[in-house]
């Protein structure tokens, strides 16, 4: 005689957090375009076309507790790729900031460190990203944890043929165009 698994209790509470924050996934309809042309499905725990329906059908804790949200790189192709328009690149953000704000442990904490250095590397740049303080705060957090000299050698021969190449400014750039819309944009963005 087969049991039955009563750990699905399905509940709206988390599609409607969702629509409340502009990001309607309720319009899903698992057509898995977001996960076949995702670049990073072979890192993630959840493919993102999961990570919709199971935020869908109120499943906070798997999603939120998911590498899947740490592994996005925002690359928006899963955006890109959605027939009926769900950012879902953006919900994926938007689980990530969850995450942290009920203080549950990211998977890898070098991710999350690195998302927090570079929204605020944005609050600091009016909308641009400071790409120079951006890799050495970030450098200067992994030398704290472990020091390896030879990564250390290998990220500045990188960061001196990115600038060579004027893909990394040691000063920050212009200001975008939009600076009130941004401000706003900033403003939603959790500390």
């Amino acid at each position: 005689m087969e049991t039955m698994d009563n750990s699905l209790h399905p509940s709206s509470a988390l599609a409607e957090k969702l629509a409340l924050g502009n990001l309607p996934a309720s319009a899903c309809y698992q057509c898995k375009k977001c996960s076949c042309g995702c670049p990073l499905t072979f890192a993630m725990d959840l493919l993102p076309h999961q990570v919709i329906l199971l935020s869908l059908l109120g499943q906070e804790e798997k999603v939120l507790t998911s590498n899947t949200i740490w592994v996005c790189s925002a690359c928006e192709t899963c955006t890109t790729r959605c027939p009926n328009g769900i950012d879902i690149a953006g919900v994926l953000d938007w689980l990530k900031e969850e995450a942290l704000k009920r203080g549950i442990d990211v998977p890898q904490p070098e991710v999350a460190i690195f998302h927090r250095y570079f929204l605020e590397s944005i609050k600091a740049g009016g909308g641009r990203v400071a790409e120079a303080t951006l890799v050495r705060r970030y450098t200067l957090f992994k030398m704290r944890r472990k020091f390896d000299f030879k990564e250390l050698q290998q990220n500045m021969k990188l960061g001196w043929r990115l600038f060579k190449r004027g893909r990394l400014r040691l000063l920050g750039s212009h200001k975008p165009k939009q600076q009130e819309e941004i401000q706003e944009l900033l403003q939603q963005i959790r500390s």
